[in-house]
């Protein structure tokens, strides 16, 4: 009988397929900078020019970047060829607002779930400190910012890469979601504390590791803000047809 020749794989392609893999996991963010090459041969325990041949074939694949007298860095815009063209057409449909919440109750309430059922102890904690960030900032921007970012640690927790790249490639348009959300929240008394309050019992339930009343508290703070946002804009539109009546009485 005859036997073919076992094969080894090459070291630089173990070394690509690994980091690969950690880009996939989110444990390295678009626009990180990879750590020189010396200290990743060390933690790789490869030669380097093992590792500059696997660094140099992700390059080639359009996952990595080198930037002049900068080191490498993931391509910041993995996640944007989905996003650019959505950001447009919010920014010239308001109305879209209600397609994205309505695509949120049922992305973000399935990654409660999950973070709930699968997260670990560390992810638990980058939860708390997500929400604590949120609670910390001030402006519509950076809250806004702080919140897509407590998104993220919960889709990281759900250990699942799909949701995980949704959010990602996704996040331009959820902080100009989540922003736009955030000012028609101040316009009410009561309800930016409402909205934290959601948060907090959806952290709960998160960290109680209850997957139902995870979606079920992702669930009902979406539909309060939906609630909030149908109500301004009902009051907007009244005035606006008050004003013109007005401008026709003159």
């Amino acid at each position: 009988m005859a036997y073919s020749k076992i094969t080894q794989p090459k070291i630089s392609d173990v070394i690509m397929a690994q980091l690969e893999q950690m880009i996939l996991e989110g444990s390295i963010n678009p626009g990180q900078k990879l750590p020189p090459e010396r200290e990743l041969a060390i933690q790789f325990e490869v030669s380097r020019p093992s590792l500059r041949e696997a660094i140099q074939k992700l390059e080639a694949k359009g996952l990595l970047t080198r930037r002049q007298g900068g080191g490498t860095y993931v391509k910041q815009q993995l996640w944007q060829s989905l996003a650019d063209p959505i950001v447009e057409l919010m920014h010239a449909d308001p109305e879209s607002q209600y397609d994205l919440l309505e695509f949120r109750h049922a992305t973000e309430g399935m990654m409660a779930y999950f973070a709930a059922l699968r997260g670990t102890d560390a992810d638990m904690d980058s939860i708390e400190r997500a929400i604590a960030e949120v609670e910390r900032v001030d402006s519509i921007e950076a809250k806004a910012d702080a919140i897509v970012k407590f998104y993220r640690t919960i889709a990281e927790a759900s250990h699942n890469v799909a949701m995980l790249h949704l959010v990602l490639s996704l996040s331009p348009v959820l902080h100009k979601n989540v922003a736009q959300n955030l000012e028609l929240l101040s316009r009410r008394d009561e309800a930016s504390k409402m909205a934290n309050e959601h948060r907090h019992a959806l952290l709960a339930a998160i960290v109680k590791r209850d997957p139902e009343a995870a979606r079920e508290a992702s669930n009902e703070h979406l539909s309060y803000i939906e609630e909030v946002m149908l109500s301004v804009r009902e009051e907007d539109s009244r005035l606006q047809r008050s004003l013109r009546r007005l401008k026709g009485e003159v």
